[in-house]
């Protein structure tokens, strides 16, 4: 309400800033009297600039899954197959750089990528909210909303707790007792004979293609890319890449700890 001497009242100013607040959060616009923001800050605080966030990191996480599942297949070729190129990646951008920096140096994009993207996702999650505080009242309708959708949540915590595992387990170490520095061949079949680990692996790398799914899906439409025209073919990289991913790296488990492929 505005006072009779034409000033707005506190209750309306109060709106006012509420309203402003809610613009800059849901476009990243800028509003009339409020202090301008550098332009990527003001694109990050946007939903559209997170979903952006989430696409570009996503691209760069699905390349590393795919070069890191092809890697470990080397597995299936041999001792020396897959320790000479574990050694090779040590020695990638010698000698024009010193031993391991280019290694070092991809270890902190994919970590910054991984980060970037768990925030951005929960960041998004609660604008969302805030926008829908309320939940639907009435059964809601997942004809448009697969399976893979709707797990998104949990399976991306499956997998933020499986590359923690997986770190401890085949780089750090500390999770498998026979683990020797510099040896993949034989850390990796000295971790997928024990059952259980085996076991978590093939669960966590099923969840991990079901994120990607939807995943690869997604990151067109918030790229932009959202012709009709192009479903069906975004549908069939998303399958097909997901199914690739799944079958590759639950190979390596399952054939190991069934004793189909031995030392």
């Amino acid at each position: 309400m505005t006072r009779l001497d034409g000033v707005p009242s506190t209750e309306d100013q109060n709106e006012d800033a509420d309203a402003a607040d809610r613009l800059l959060r849901s476009t990243g616009a800028p509003v009339p009297g409020q202090r301008q923001v550098p332009f990527p800050l003001q694109f990050w605080r946007s939903a559209i600039g997170k979903k952006w966030a989430m696409a570009v990191s996503g691209i760069v996480l699905l390349t590393y899954v795919l070069a890191h599942m092809i890697g470990n297949l080397k597995v299936f070729l041999g001792k020396n197959e897959i320790n000479t190129y574990a050694a090779w990646l040590r020695t990638l951008g010698e000698p024009a750089l010193p031993r391991t920096v280019l290694l070092w140096g991809l270890r902190t994009g994919l970590t910054a990528a991984f980060v970037i993207h768990i925030v951005a996702a929960v960041q998004l999650t609660r604008m969302n909210r805030r926008a829908r505080p309320e939940r639907y009242q009435s059964k809601r309708d997942y004809a448009s909303a697969n399976y893979a959708s709707r797990t998104m949540r949990w399976t991306g915590i499956i997998v933020a707790l499986f590359v923690i595992f997986h770190l401890a387990d085949l780089t750090w170490g500390v999770a498998n007792p026979h683990f020797v520095r510099g040896d993949p061949y034989d850390n990796l079949f000295y971790s997928f004979q024990r059952v259980p680990v085996a076991i978590f692996y093939i669960i966590a790398n099923i969840a991990l293609a079901f994120h990607i799914f939807h995943g690869a899906w997604s990151m067109f439409q918030s790229l932009g890319v959202n012709n009709p025209r192009y479903n069906r073919w975004k549908r069939y990289f998303a399958t097909g890449f997901a199914g690739l991913i799944m079958v590759g790296n639950v190979s390596m488990p399952l054939l190991i700890t069934t004793g189909v492929v031995s030392r």
